[in-house]
């Protein structure tokens, strides 16, 4: 990139720069593949760790822990346990956990409402043929074939 190139459009902050690494970390964590379901599964209310389970298909009890640990730790969700014999445990959204519900659930409706339109473009882009030629930076490249190789 030349130096022109270096700046980013006005409001937009370089994600290496130590204000945004905050910013950063929690979308890393709200981005990750199970931390949008418990947040729209805990939507409803209190669970309890094995009802959570159950309601995310395919989340293995080691995944639901840690992401749980790592919500709790920044302050999405609360952890209550209770002394019973087996002890209980229950997890709530906390008052921050629930203003992450709008965005949450409009990306959740979001992704609902475009999987065929997605599944549609995903098909024709993996259908379609691959350009014999390639430019790059004013440079044309020719994809070799099978027969070419070995000249």
């Amino acid at each position: 990139m030349s130096p022109s190139h270096k700046f980013l459009p006005h409001g937009m902050h370089d994600a290496d720069a130590s204000p945004c690494q905050p910013t950063r970390e929690l979308l890393n964590r709200i981005g990750d593949k199970w931390s949008l379901y418990i947040i729209a599964t805990l939507a409803d209310g209190t669970l309890r760790f094995n009802e959570l389970k159950r309601r995310i298909d395919g989340i293995s009890q080691r995944m639901l822990t840690l992401t749980l640990r790592g919500l709790e730790r920044d302050g999405l969700v609360t952890r209550t346990m209770y002394p019973t014999i087996p002890p209980r445990v229950d997890y709530e959204l906390t008052e921050s956990g629930k203003t992450l519900l709008e965005p949450v659930m409009g990306l959740v409706n979001w992704a609902n409402n475009n999987q065929r339109s997605i599944a549609e473009a995903q098909k024709r882009f993996d259908e379609a043929p691959e350009p014999e030629q390639v430019s790059v930076q004013g440079v044309i490249y020719r994809r070799m074939t099978a027969d070419h190789r070995n000249d």
